[in-house]
């Protein structure tokens, strides 16, 4: 695979960032701050996370149009509030905002730096996300993330699982789909990717839900490549 692939496209949430410790810590300062110390901000960072999907689905059925995902965030956000017993009306709009870039301020994992500097020195290094480009700009900017093109949902108009999300993503790189391998931890997306015809390496984070995570523990097909982490990779892909 190595001596055909010319680009590694990275799911980036779980994947290369650790969202849950990120937005915890944000969460948790949050919540101090109106009153609600007590709560446990990991199960606010889990709560928001399991907006995530439900707000996309309005848009891959086509029941609403393209929506950028740090709208969909703040509209997640408030309903998470209200969960906690803090009423939105009651925040300062401000506050509100900076919360929501918790998404932007999320640490990558300590592998991934290091392993996405000897990737990039062999191939095309780029993210196919969900997140928007200025949520990934941040975050890149944040967690020294060395990225050669922020791409993804926003570029492609459409949200992964969609094809379109993986094809497009293909397109904009002038490359086939057989020349694109895509990064990520679920095992989900690997799979949808490789029914548009990309070639495919799971890097397991075994923590990113926590320590009773019971998903996306290990590869569930038998994917291009298989790697403990971003490092692991790039000794697997043959990078200096």
């Amino acid at each position: 695979m190595k001596n055909h692939v010319r680009a590694l496209v990275f799911d980036v949430f779980g994947t290369v960032v650790d969202w849950r410790s990120g937005v915890a810590r944000d969460a948790s300062a949050f919540l101090q701050r109106f009153g609600h110390a007590q709560a446990d901000p990991l199960a606010f960072a889990d709560a928001w996370r399991a907006q995530y999907q439900p707000a996309m689905e309005e848009i891959r059925s086509g029941a609403r149009p393209f929506t950028r995902l740090d709208v969909l965030h703040r509209e997640n956000l408030l309903r998470v509030l209200r969960d906690f017993g803090i009423d939105p009306a009651t925040v300062p709009d401000g506050e509100l905002d900076h919360l929501n870039r918790a998404w932007h301020r999320l640490d990558p994992w300590p592998d991934v730096v290091a392993g996405l500097t000897r990737l990039k020195s062999r191939f095309i290094i780029a993210t196919l996300s969900n997140g928007n480009v200025a949520l990934m700009i941040d975050m890149a900017k944040h967690g020294g993330l060395p990225w050669d093109a922020i791409l993804g949902a926003e570029v492609a108009q459409a949200y992964k699982p969609m094809p379109e999300a993986y094809l497009r993503t293909a397109d904009i790189l002038m490359l086939p789909p057989d020349q694109v391998c895509l990064v990520a931890a679920h095992n989900g997306d690997l799979a949808a990717a490789r029914e548009c015809g990309l070639k495919t390496a799971f890097v397991a984070r075994p923590i990113e839900r926590g320590t009773g995570q019971k998903i996306d523990l290990a590869p569930e097909q038998d994917w291009d490549v298989i790697a403990s982490d971003f490092v692991a990779l790039a000794d697997a892909l043959g990078c200096d």
